[in-house]
């Protein structure tokens, strides 16, 4: 299988878990913009691995259980989550506000775990998402559980790409910021990459691995509540830490 195949396989599921309902194969390939051949071929080809099937036997097409379950057993296997997924959870319900768990990946931020709070208006996002260590809370709670020269290194390597008015411009500016949250114990960012959404972040080892958590929201609700918030990841994270100790 080539990158390009590997590719359209991930969006098709993607698109089978956005639209939620069976489809043809000419829906799915303008759902996809790839050629008709291509998706015949896909769709046959995971046919044949049991991953998708025919329904009614007709010509829509929905996938089975297979991917499902083999997720949820990758899902249970994953080195930290488990045991960090009900601290998080306990979090939102504390504060209701969603709760994500990161990680670096390359030059950004990876978000491996979101549990969203129940309030009409939030932060939405899911697991999976990338994110900029320069203009996430998670990304610069990651940065500042590394040494001064690692971070300063990685910060200059940076490309500061300016998506809000508060967005970072620079390595100078991205080291200063750290260094401020440093003494103030926490990372934070204000409409610096989705406009009027704030976050709190925290850095936290776990078998020896660098994780953040944050709890981001509306910057109203956020920035008055900061001092708070951060306060109730750290005794979260201190609690990670102990039974990760425990364990080990």
């Amino acid at each position: 299988m080539d990158v390009k195949t590997a590719i359209r396989t991930v969006e098709l599921f993607e698109m089978f878990a956005e639209v939620g309902k069976p489809m043809t194969l000419s829906e799915i390939a303008r759902a996809l913009n790839a050629p008709h051949s291509s998706c015949f071929n896909l769709v046959r080809s995971l046919e044949s691995c049991g991953y998708l099937y025919s329904v009614g036997g007709n010509k829509r097409t929905y996938p089975t259980r297979k991917l499902f379950d083999n997720a949820t057993a990758i899902a249970s296997y994953e080195p930290a989550i488990p045991h960090i997924r009900p601290v998080l959870t306990a979090l939102r319900d504390a504060v209701d506000e969603t709760v994500i768990l990161g990680a670096l990946h390359g030059k950004r931020a990876i978000y491996l775990a979101v549990v969203e709070g129940r309030q009409t208006i939030r932060y939405s996002a899911r697991a999976g998402d990338l994110k900029p260590l320069y203009g996430s809370a998670i990304g610069k709670a990651l940065l500042m559980a590394m040494t001064p020269v690692n971070r300063e290194k990685i910060a200059r390597s940076l490309t500061f790409e300016r998506v809000t008015d508060g967005t970072i411009a620079n390595a100078e500016a991205l080291l200063a910021e750290l260094n401020e949250s440093e003494k103030r114990g926490y990372a934070r960012t204000v409409s610096e990459h989705v406009a009027e959404v704030g976050a709190i972040g925290c850095p936290v080892v776990v078998d020896g691995v660098v994780y953040s958590v944050a709890i981001a929201g509306p910057a109203a609700r956020i920035v008055p509540a900061s001092d708070d918030l951060a306060a109730r990841i750290k005794a979260a994270l201190a609690d990670v830490e102990r039974s990760a100790r425990d364990r080990g």
